[in-house]
């Protein structure tokens, strides 16, 4: 995904809330099955991440991104957004 992309999206995250929460636990398959419905349904969604620790975040960010199949938008604090593409209907038409 380029530059342009990633900042055409980011102005839809704003308007967003966090749909799955990362708590204690870490990354599950309960999550990750969340999360795919989630990105299947809304393609552009918003992760919480409850942890502290910063490198904590970015495996657990790096674990998601592996299992989904998404693309990271942009983090902010404990907050990652993701988008994935639903292949048959797309909701939002990227700029080239």
């Amino acid at each position: 995904m380029s530059a342009h992309q990633k900042r055409y999206l980011r102005a839809f995250v704003h308007a967003l809330n966090p749909v799955t929460l990362v708590g204690q636990k870490g990354v599950t398959p309960a999550l990750l099955k969340e999360l795919d419905g989630a990105l299947d349904h809304h393609e552009l969604v918003k992760v919480k991440l409850a942890d502290n620790d910063r490198e904590s975040r970015a495996e657990s960010i790096e674990q998601i991104l592996a299992s989904s199949g998404a693309e990271i938008v942009q983090t902010i604090g404990h907050v990652a957004c993701l988008y994935r593409r639903h292949p048959r209907e797309p909701k939002f038409d990227l700029p080239k």
